[in-house]
């Protein structure tokens, strides 16, 4: 493991344990050369994952930039790191055991508008403005709308 301070790659581990409900393995590190301490996550991936973007473009997936995505959405949000975490964890369970290889970035957005609704409307409201790329307050009323409609039909079921 590279030391994200000096790129060396003399590091120690000086403490693990077990992170996020067992999922994964926290690992303090010490870089040998410069003395900087970094944490590294380790955890179990069932597969190798394309992202297939908008534009037809191929990248590999990338859990810290979906975790970072939600995370913005929630910012100053009063919502659990452990929810936060098992639904990020939820999404990339769902995408690995779907027997696909390649996912369209459009099934992640909707898999986190679905968590984040869960979650907190407000952080989901703000997800869908980026995700829907919203440009006017319209947008915004008739997806608000959308909702309601969503949730009066739900209701009435």
């Amino acid at each position: 493991m590279r030391c994200p301070f000096c790129a060396s790659d003399q590091t120690q581990v000086k403490d693990s344990r077990p992170a996020e409900g067992g999922q994964a393995i926290r690992r303090r590190r010490e870089c040998a050369d410069c003395g900087g301490r970094f944490t590294t996550y380790e955890r179990v991936q069932l597969r190798e994952l394309t992202v297939v973007k908008r534009s037809g473009n191929r990248v590999p997936f990338d859990r810290d930039k979906l975790a970072r995505s939600v995370r913005i959405a929630l910012r100053k949000r009063q919502v659990e790191p452990d929810r936060v975490e098992r639904m990020i964890n939820g999404i990339v369970r769902q995408l690995e055991s779907s027997g696909e290889s390649e996912v369209p970035s459009r099934q992640i957005g909707e898999l986190v508008m679905e968590g984040l609704r869960k979650l907190d409307d407000v952080a989901f409201v703000r997800y869908a403005s980026v995700y829907r790329n919203f440009t006017e307050a319209a947008d915004f009323c008739e997806f608000l709308g959308e909702l309601q409609a969503r949730d009066d039909m739900a209701r009435d079921e």
